[in-house]
């Protein structure tokens, strides 16, 4: 009996030791990963200051920023990874609606047509996703350090309220802003007939996207004035699985 009991204890303290590796190993990846994200950021508002500072103008600004901003913004699928597998309790769906959003935005919009990219609109919704990652990634780092300064806390869970809707305003302008280039140009359309026999328009398809901020913007906002009455008020709240 003794024996058995001692083979428990010895395989149990494996166990541990093992989960406490595990976690330790998961608590460094994610504390360099928002580290990493919190200076790309910062890169990025640096830049677009000293662009501004030295032109006097915003145009060529994105341009100049593009590159950096579409690697640190598609490496955010990473993010993804992460509520997939479990590493971070969050929804996947939430996660990968905001992720892809902004990827696409960047990638598929204002990377793919150049004559917008001196809107201000695009200006907009670029200075609002730049304050709001700073945030975000500081707010992650410092409280996985167990050292969360209050004025980190409170901008995560403050400025949101106004920057988002910002944002969407940004986001949604600039799509309209590229309506009439996509309608001319005819870029990621498939006219019939053709081999695949598949028609696509992606005038009207962007059209849908921003038709698409009706039903998401809303639920995207409530959650996170949920969590912000959980962090900052302590309130209980019981959300159902997404």
């Amino acid at each position: 009996m003794a024996s058995s009991e001692e083979d428990g204890t010895v395989e149990e303290k494996e166990n541990n030791n093992k989960k406490r590796t595990k976690s330790s190993l998961i608590t460094a990846w994610l504390t360099f990963y928002n580290i990493a994200m919190t200076a790309g950021w910062l890169v990025l508002a640096i830049t677009m200051m000293r662009f501004y500072i030295q032109k006097g103008t915003h145009k060529g600004l994105y341009r100049s920023i593009a590159r950096t901003l579409k690697f640190f913004q598609t490496f955010a699928l990473v993010e993804v990874v992460h509520c997939a597998v479990g590493i971070v309790r969050t929804s996947v769906i939430v996660t990968g609606v905001q992720v892809c959003s902004r990827i696409y935005m960047v990638w598929f919009i204002t990377s793919s047509i150049r004559q917008i990219q001196n809107e201000e609109s695009v200006i907009l919704f670029l200075v609002v996703w730049t304050v709001t990652e700073i945030s975000r990634y500081s707010y992650y780092t410092f409280n996985l350090l167990h050292h969360l300064p209050y004025f980190i806390k409170w901008a995560r869970y403050n400025l949101f309220i106004v920057l988002y809707p910002l944002g969407v305003v940004g986001e949604l302008l600039t799509i309209y802003t590229a309506l009439p280039f996509v309608r001319r140009s005819g870029m990621y359309s498939m006219r019939l007939p053709n081999k695949y026999n598949v028609s696509f328009d992606y005038y009207y398809f962007l059209i849908i996207v921003m038709l698409s901020y009706i039903p998401l913007f809303p639920q995207l906002y409530l959650h996170m004035l949920r969590q912000r009455r959980r962090v900052l008020h302590g309130e209980v709240i019981v959300e159902k699985d997404d």
